[in-house]
């Protein structure tokens, strides 16, 4: 929610997936432009969704495992928990942009 409220302050308009069918659904409905990756989505794993998001921006967020090689270069960005807003704000920022 945190992470939510911090974008939609600097501007952005934020998509929240509790689940990985939800995350499908967004990215088949609606335009996205960013994608902030969890590796955990409810009981699903973000990494199912790599796939699906390539044409878009992707960061992904984990705190519980490493990230290996080849999993990093399937994203964008890394943002490792626990990581500040400023962190969030200029790797969406650069995403964005790009």
């Amino acid at each position: 929610m945190l992470c939510r409220v911090n974008l939609e302050l600097e501007g952005y308009r934020v998509l929240e997936a509790e689940t990985v069918e939800t995350a499908q659904s967004f990215l088949r409905d609606e335009a996205v432009d960013v994608v902030l990756l969890d590796v955990h989505i409810g009981a699903g794993s973000g990494f199912t969704l790599l796939p699906a998001i390539r044409s878009e921006r992707v960061a992904l967020f984990t705190g519980s495992i490493e990230v290996d090689a080849e999993q990093r270069s399937q994203v964008d960005a890394v943002l490792t928990k626990p990581f500040t807003l400023t962190e969030l704000s200029n790797t969406v920022g650069q995403l964005a942009r790009a």
